[in-house]
């Protein structure tokens, strides 16, 4: 039986590690900004209908079969309008910025590639297209995994060092992330709140956990206005910084173009940026960062 995950209801318990962050920070902040506007289950790839997820058409469920123009449109308005929205807010203040890219996404914009490319942020892989990975097969797992490689190899410039699936991953996505190397990380886990390591046929392998809870997916549920997501937000940055004086952790922050690019929800975005940066002791940073790091400093011990 070839390898497959195991659930670990411990991990680090009451004793995390120091992560010993650069500067001594209390907390390492990675803002990740999901591109998937593209790449989504649609008429023209081949699907039977229109995607609606993390749209204004979720759950309404118009159209049954067939295009949903609707849904398309919100999806274009994240690659459109909303990625260069969210972009300036980083660029005036000159933070990092992750980018949870699918490779197929990407192709069908050059403007933004080149922009990520200019701007220097880090493309950790979203798949080469935005659909769930646990209905493949690990034949064809495996060849979108090589697929997405070599598309992000020409928009981006370089090879994704990352790899993150839509919502979860298939019980055979990290060993074949681990099989086909040159990954250093994979962010599919929620489990944490540091980045650990897991020994995948014999050979260590880095989790970066991600979030879906401090993320504006919450705009598809339990938040309406900008007002409550960034106070919702706030609250957990303003806990792990005050557990951050003896016990550092790291945050993630998840965004779609498709929803926090829309005016009235990037207000929230950028009071919270501006909320963070008046704060000491603080990395903001890139996911590759991390992970390096980690490596650097909590290697595998063997």
């Amino acid at each position: 039986m070839s390898w497959q995950p195991e659930r670990d209801f411990v991990g680090y318990a009451n004793q995390p590690p120091d992560p010993k962050w650069p500067n001594g920070a209390r907390l390492a902040v990675n803002f990740v900004l999901n591109y998937e506007e593209g790449s989504e289950p649609s008429i023209q790839d081949g699907e039977p209908m229109s995607e609606t997820g993390l749209t204004e058409a979720h759950g309404s469920n118009q159209v049954k079969a067939g295009r949903d123009l609707a849904a398309e449109g919100m999806f274009e308005y994240g690659s459109r309008v909303g990625f260069w929205r969210l972009v300036k807010l980083f660029e005036d203040r000159g933070l990092p910025l992750t980018v949870f890219g699918c490779a197929l996404a990407l192709e069908r914009n050059p403007l933004a590639s080149a922009k990520i490319r200019q701007m220097g942020y880090d493309v950790c892989c979203h798949g080469w297209r935005w659909i769930k990975h646990f209905e493949l097969t690990e034949e064809q797992e495996r060849e979108h995994i090589r697929l997405a490689i070599a598309s992000l190899k020409k928009t981006i410039g370089e090879r994704p060092l990352g790899w993150y699936c839509r919502y979860g991953p298939s019980v055979n996505t990290r060993r074949l992330i681990a099989q086909e190397g040159g990954f250093l990380y994979d962010s599919d886990s929620y489990a944490d709140e540091l980045p650990f390591w897991q020994v995948v046929e014999g050979k260590p392998h880095l989790v970066v956990p991600y979030s879906l809870t401090n993320n504006d997916g919450k705009y598809a549920g339990i938040v309406g206005t900008s007002e409550e997501w960034f106070s919702f937000v706030k609250d957990a940055f303003d806990t792990l910084y005050e557990e951050g004086n003896t016990q550092p952790k790291m945050m993630s922050v998840g965004l779609h173009m498709r929803l926090i690019g829309h005016p009235a929800r990037a207000a929230g975005l950028r009071r919270l940026l501006d909320y963070i940066s008046t704060k000491q002791d603080v990395w903001i940073t890139r996911r590759i960062d991390i992970a390096h790091h980690w490596i650097k400093v909590h290697p595998y011990p063997e």
